[in-house]
């Protein structure tokens, strides 16, 4: 017998976030997630101050067997003028059954909250955060951020009736074997930036707070066109900069201005998934702590986690003065291999630019819809 439960921060929340490491123990490529970063995730995150989430756990005869989020993003609905709502935080084991109760009982709560068009997932909560289904690179393990699931997660979620959106994709450089071209040419592309008044530089950790402000403004401008983007607000900004703070090396976040206008920036970061792979259950204590402190330097990826210019900065060689800036820090610190991602399957631009200094489309994410 199948029994769908919801969960709520009092009781069943420590399962809902313990399910994965149970599913996966055997698995060799899996990283655990935090186990303090998911309460907060699911519990104190700015998200849940404007908008509604519901999470489920399922049992089959008294066992937790699977779970998922039911998510209505009011911010997304108004941006993109829909009435859509979200499926995310889903795992499961290898049966239908499970599964199709799972998406039954999160689309039940959607309707019950007026949603009207469709349910798209999975999203943790929205584009921001960790999203996509890996439909393609199951070979290796999630660099930061990213996601990770069983190949059958596939057959789950469509024999439940749910169609491609759009494919997110992640690219992969190995050791030294991309195209220097940018880094050769920095040089010539900054001063010839400075022409137009525009620089590249570090950002100021001491002067964080204003920094961010200004990022943050960018970010909801650079991205604004994106398939199924959500603009953050202040109070959810700071949070996810909050968080960055904590593991980014400002010799990785750049900075592009003009006149002290920010116009663009480049943020790549290490690999932490490195060690979180290492910290059992996702617990920092007793143990975890220590590998986090003292493991650092063992990192020997990086990931270029966003990468983006406010229209009327684009195509002047700024992009590629942040790529080339990014690799000959990624050189010179010694690192053996970087990904970026991840990029929409639509944005030619972008892709063709990866593509010509040799990035591999190693992995691949889809966005799923359905009709509710």
């Amino acid at each position: 017998m199948i029994e769908v439960i919801p969960v709520s921060p009092k009781k069943g929340l420590t399962d809902f976030i313990d399910f994965p490491h149970d599913l996966y123990k055997n698995d060799p490529y899996y990283v655990p997630e935090l186990f303090i970063a998911q309460r907060d995730l699911l519990t104190k995150h700015p998200f849940h101050k404007h908008n509604s989430l519901q999470t489920f756990l399922a049992y089959k005869d008294g066992k937790i067997v699977g779970r998922i989020a039911a998510i209505l993003n009011n911010a997304h609905n108004k941006f993109n003028n829909c009435n859509d709502g979200f499926f995310g935080f889903f795992d499961c084991i290898n049966d239908q059954e499970v599964a199709d109760a799972l998406f039954v009982a999160a689309a039940n709560w959607l309707k019950e909250k007026g949603v009207t068009q469709k349910i798209i997932g999975p999203v943790n909560f929205s584009t921001n955060e960790p999203c996509g289904l890996l439909v393609e690179g199951f070979d290796s393990s999630p660099v930061l951020m990213d996601t990770y699931n069983f190949p059958y997660y596939i057959d789950l979620v469509e024999n439940q009736g749910y169609t491609k959106q759009i494919d997110l994709i992640s690219w992969n450089w190995e050791g030294q074997n991309y195209d220097d071209k940018s880094v050769r040419l920095l040089n010539t592309l900054q001063e010839r930036l400075k022409r137009s008044n525009i620089t590249i530089r570090n950002i100021n950790l001491k002067d964080f707070k204003n920094e961010a402000a200004k990022l943050r403004e960018v970010y909801n401008k650079a991205w604004d066109h994106n398939t199924g983007f959500v603009p953050l607000t202040d109070e959810e900004f700071d949070y996810l900069a909050k968080d960055l703070k904590l593991i980014l090396d400002p010799d990785f976040c750049l900075v592009a201005e003009q006149d002290g206008k920010v116009v663009g920036f480049g943020l790549a970061l290490p690999d932490y998934n490195q060690i979180f792979k290492t910290i059992k259950r996702g617990r920092l204590l007793p143990t975890g702590i220590f590998k986090l402190l003292f493991n650092k330097k063992k990192i020997s990826r990086i990931r270029i986690y966003a990468l983006g210019v406010i229209d009327g900065y684009r195509k002047m060689g700024i992009e590629a003065c942040l790529y080339g800036t990014i690799i000959k820090e990624y050189k010179r610190k010694g690192f053996k291999c970087a990904e970026a991602g991840w990029t929409l399957e639509n944005n030619t631009l972008i892709n063709n630019a990866i593509a010509a200094i040799k990035g591999d489309p190693y992995k691949k994410y889809r966005l799923y819809e359905k009709d509710i």
